[in-house]
């Protein structure tokens, strides 16, 4: 018999981890909290009200929290997982909109801010911020969504078997959305709320987290997309520096002449430019290997 089982991860999360897991608690079978080295009694607290507790000696960061999530899901045999925040951002209530099409045949579900029009209530710079993320996880190879950080998430048995997350930082859930697209999981999203009225909110700024995750994606695309990260930047120097070159031939048999700095940087560009360009070929050739031979194992 499979279960359905909330999971969050904590830290320090004392003032509100109760009202969560209430909340949870009334449409899922288990209440799975991960602390991941909290300091005050959230332990304490998610024990003495029933819930299966998971304790990190030390803070280890938000994606080694999420990993635990899904192992410990693989090790009740849960068939479905909501993931949720325990600092209070995120209404229980919602959970069954997430977990409804699950029973559809749909292996992740995302709880978006921002599909159907939602999100008027969401500041303006993370808007931003959140959209600058969202292209770059579906750049990186991850799904095309509105929320590509969302923390309020459902997994259906395929997702939870096939997730194994390797970082440990807050770029977790792009990760998620990368190894769902190289799993082919199947995903759809729903409408949620999220409140940002809370003072004891343990999100990471999004000035630091933003700029982090972002990072990581670049690393990831230059591995994963190195079309992207070095093909297309190369292009669009080596055809500056040829058109700078045409420009300066142009002006030349009319008279002109050329001067020793803008020859050099012309040149430069389309050196560089072509390097990058034939770099991002082959990378791109031997990452396809690589996929190929990887999805023949399986």
């Amino acid at each position: 018999m499979t279960i359905t089982i909330a999971a969050m991860p904590a830290y320090n999360e004392a003032h509100s981890i109760a009202d969560v897991i209430k909340g949870c608690k009334k449409y899922v079978d288990r209440v799975v909290v991960v602390d991941d080295g909290s300091t005050d009694n959230t332990v304490d607290i998610a024990e003495s009200l029933g819930a299966y507790v998971v304790r990190h000696e030390t803070n280890q960061g938000y994606g080694a929290a999420l990993r635990n999530c899904f192992e410990t899901a693989r090790n009740l045999g849960a068939g479905a997982m909501v993931i949720i925040d325990s600092d209070g951002q995120h209404d229980p209530s919602e959970i069954p909109k997430l977990l409804e099409p699950l029973k559809h045949g749909f292996d992740l579900v995302i709880g978006s801010r921002f599909v159907n029009g939602n999100g008027k209530n969401v500041p303006v710079y993370r808007k931003f911020g959140m959209k600058v993320l969202d292209v770059a996880t579906y750049i990186a190879g991850g799904l095309n969504v509105t929320d590509s950080q969302s923390g309020f998430r459902a997994y259906g048995k395929k997702a939870i078997e096939n997730i194994n997350l390797n970082g440990t930082d807050m770029s977790a859930g792009s990760e998620i959305l990368i190894q769902a697209r190289d799993h082919n999981l199947t995903f759809t999203e729903v409408e949620i709320h999220c409140r940002y009225d809370l003072e004891d909110c343990s999100s990471e700024h999004p000035f630091i987290h933003g700029p982090r995750v972002l990072f990581k994606l670049l690393k990831d695309m230059e591995y994963r997309r190195p079309l992207y990260y070095f093909a297309v930047p190369g292009f669009i120097m080596s055809s500056t520096g040829l058109l700078m070159g045409l420009k300066f031939l142009h002006d030349y048999f009319f008279g002109g002449y050329l001067r020793f700095g803008p020859t050099v940087l012309m040149l430069m560009l389309t050196i560089i430019g072509a390097f990058m360009i034939f770099t991002g070929i082959i990378l791109h050739a031997i990452s396809r290997m690589i996929f190929l031979n990887e999805q023949i194992r399986r």
